[in-house]
């Protein structure tokens, strides 16, 4: 796993990008992007919110990939809960098994939780690198804190 700063949406075309999601779903089945880089995902794929809909209703709230380069992360169960130590270490999991599975040289996550969440670098980060190889950025808009 390499630490970076700067713009995620920069890899967008040049690596998987992982956004950082919750499970909820409207009436209509569009899944809620609340903040952070779900939401920002939306200039860049509109249909985001119907796509990634289809997918937690058929497989639940799991790393799905979206097509075009991007891939789901699940931090909370729903869009009104808080980010889920436990469930960003099982989608580190799945996010590595699936990068495994399509062959994939180069993958991006956000720092998940870690924004509007509020967790702290230091809980989520051990939790990474136990999955995470030298294929995974963790990006964040900042100045990485001291481990």
């Amino acid at each position: 796993m390499i630490e970076v700063t700067g713009d995620i949406w920069k890899y967008l075309g040049r690596a998987v990008v992982a956004i950082t999601t919750n499970g909820s779903l409207t009436r209509d089945g569009r899944a809620v992007l609340g903040r952070g880089v779900a939401r920002q995902a939306l200039e860049h794929l509109p249909d985001l919110p119907q796509r990634l809909g289809v997918l937690i209703a058929a497989g639940g709230n799991h790393v799905h990939d979206l097509g075009e380069g991007v891939v789901s992360f699940p931090v909370e169960e729903s869009a009104w809960s808080l980010p889920d130590l436990r469930l960003i270490a099982r989608s580190a999991r799945e996010l590595r098994h699936l990068a495994d599975l399509r062959d994939w040289e180069r993958i991006v996550v956000p720092r998940p939780g870690c924004g509007g969440g509020g967790l702290r670098w230091p809980e989520v980060g051990p939790l990474l690198m136990e999955q995470f190889d030298e294929r995974f950025l963790v990006i964040s808009a900042r100045i990485p804190e001291a481990k």
